[in-house]
């Protein structure tokens, strides 16, 4: 596993993998990052673009190959990566296929927290949920079908599979969930609707919180 990353913002892994291809000044490269949908796939600060492009370059990643000017356009610096660039590149891949992180999201979060709502509400809202996912889902499996059809390698849509499959996933474990709850089949329901139709968290509930067993 790589230690700490000289370049450790994500947008860095997009510019390498993007001025790899060829030489090209930054205005490319954050085109061609946004028209591959790379700012979908990985958190990119599109503020902090220019500061990452310069560490890249300070840290020998990419190198200038020249000075280019079309029409009316402002000089633009073009770079091209370097071997030290390509071999960071192939690490960072590495590191970043072959490590589980935990990633936590708003979803889980939520879900963390989501006693202070009352079950039913707390159904009707995954309910919501999952009508939008299954509404995702179908895109996102058209446009792989689209994608297939149209001859794209699919090398370059395994990241796509990747988030679909992940979707789906969530789709049926929120499917679930939502249906324990609507069938009155979740453990412990009594309890929780006591706890909000008097206001007053029940003593088991209060006493695992306090041991801090309710996270975790």
């Amino acid at each position: 596993m790589a230690g700490r990353r000289k370049v450790s913002n994500l947008l860095g892994l997009a510019v390498l993998a993007t001025v790899i291809e060829r030489p090209m000044h930054p205005y490319e490269m954050a085109r061609l990052i946004r028209d591959r949908g790379k700012d979908r796939d990985m958190s990119v600060k599109w503020g902090s673009f220019y500061t990452v492009v310069r560490n890249l370059e300070k840290h020998g990643f990419i190198a200038v190959e020249g000075i280019a000017r079309e029409g009316a356009h402002p000089e633009r610096t073009i770079y091209h990566i370097t071997d030290a660039g390509r071999a960071e590149l192939a690490d960072w891949v590495r590191d970043l296929v072959a490590t589980p992180e935990r990633e936590q999201s708003g979803f889980q979060a939520g879900l963390s927290v989501s006693g202070v709502l009352p079950p039913e509400e707390l159904a009707g809202l995954l309910l919501r949920r999952l009508a939008l996912l299954e509404e995702d889902i179908a895109a996102q499996r058209e446009m792989l079908d689209v994608s297939c059809r149209e001859g794209v390698p699919r090398l370059f849509l395994i990241e796509a599979e990747y988030d679909l499959a992940v979707r789906e996933a969530e789709a049926s474990w929120v499917r679930a969930f939502a249906e324990e709850l609507t069938t009155g089949s979740f453990p412990g329901l009594p309890m929780w609707r006591a706890w909000h139709e008097s206001g007053q968290m029940p003593p088991e509930v209060a006493e695992l919180a306090e041991r801090g067993l309710t996270t975790d």
